[in-house]
């Protein structure tokens, strides 16, 4: 046997991950859809203290149901409530260092060898790698031409493999496609006390105008997860911080399968600070909403297909070489994501001096291949 005896289906695998170049290599770095604004002065001090008196009790054990920062983020999402609906409670809140840990939760607890998890392709490229990881058999349906969810294809996949989880991102990355709300319904009683909905709202609030929550349907489907960070609209890459929204059955069954103590102290800590300034940290989503649908435009004017985006992304192309382009452009400081269907590229929505610095870049590409 080969030294070290890994798992045989492991062997010649690659860790997932984007290119991570040094500033010196990509000054503008747009290939993660990190929020490109960084907290206040008066945020990061409360932060600072925050962690600081984590810090005098670091010889104890957090606690380890995080109650204090569920109560939190159940404030945060009973914002999304429809009118009229009871809010958030903190038996409905769970979290976890980062929404990958909250799925691969999900699936150690939900999923397994013998359980089927679905989802529609072009989509999170982890999904699959989550069901490798807990020996979950994967099926990947296919959207539509425009990157939508065809309702009736979805019924039928999941009518046919009967999954323990189905993994649906709103809105969708690579595409940035948001789901429409009648197909969360419709799903959630096709898969009834069989299988849950998981709604990935990693980039939820960037949603447009209009976009609801899967928030609002938490109390007509039991089996319904939505699942959200605080690394993209919060600013909060760095700070590892994923939570959901479930029944409180779904989130006790959870507290089966994580490990003990998994939240340290001071990420509860710095977590519940950044809470407290959310309006301040969601402050420039609608900067960066506007930024997108310029870029979006800007790009079509070009002669560029683009998908449709609620996200902090744009999903563009198509090139016969998008790996050419994406180097070509790389040689101009600017990094982006090679992701997603074959010929597409994706460009995260920086600030308005990075976007700018995008154009150009790609207005040089454009113009040496003479193809737009």
């Amino acid at each position: 046997m080969t030294f070290p005896p890994l798992r045989e289906e492991l062997r010649g695998l690659a860790p997932y991950g984007a290119p991570q170049l040094s500033l010196e290599q990509a000054p503008v770095q747009l290939n993660t859809n990190e929020n490109p604004y960084g907290p206040s002065e008066a945020c990061v001090a409360d932060i600072a203290a925050a962690a600081a008196e984590a810090a005098r009790g670091l010889n104890r054990y957090p606690d380890r149901e995080h109650v204090a920062l569920r109560e939190g983020l159940a404030a945060y999402l009973s914002r999304d409530v429809a009118d009229g609906q009871d809010p958030i409670t903190v038996e409905q809140v769970w979290a976890a260092n980062g929404s990958n840990e909250v799925m691969l939760q999900l699936l150690q607890a939900f999923g397994g060898p013998g359980r089927t998890v679905v989802s529609f392709a072009p989509t999170y490229s982890m999904y699959p790698e989550y069901a490798r990881d807990t020996h979950s058999r994967f099926v990947a349906g296919r959207r539509a031409e425009d990157f939508t969810l065809d309702v009736d294809a979805a019924l039928e996949l999941v009518r046919a493999e009967r999954p323990s989880l189905v993994l649906l991102p709103s809105p969708n990355n690579p595409t940035g496609t948001a789901l429409e709300p009648e197909v969360v319904g419709v799903l959630c009683e096709a898969l009834g006390d069989e299988g849950l909905l998981v709604v990935d709202e990693a980039y939820g609030e960037f949603r447009r105008s209009g976009t609801p929550s899967a928030i609002e349907l938490l109390p007509a489907y039991p089996n319904l997860v939505v699942t959200r960070t605080m690394s993209k609209a919060f600013a909060g890459a760095g700070l590892r911080l994923g939570y959901l929204a479930a029944d409180p059955r779904i989130c006790d069954a959870i507290r089966v399968v994580r490990l003990p103590y998994h939240l340290s102290a001071v990420s509860q800590a710095v977590a519940l600070a950044a809470l407290r300034h959310h309006e301040e940290l969601l402050g420039r989503v609608d900067e960066l909403r506007r930024e997108r649908d310029e870029t979006v435009a800007w790009l079509r004017g070009r002669g560029l297909d683009v998908a449709d985006s609620d996200a902090n992304f744009a999903l563009f192309g198509t090139f016969p070489d998008r790996h050419a382009v994406w180097q070509r452009l790389l040689d101009q400081g600017v990094l982006v994501r090679e992701v997603g269907p074959e010929g597409w590229l994706r460009v995260s929505i920086g600030t308005p001096e990075e976007m700018t610095a995008f154009r150009e870049a790609l207005d040089v590409v454009l113009d040496e291949s003479g193809s737009k």
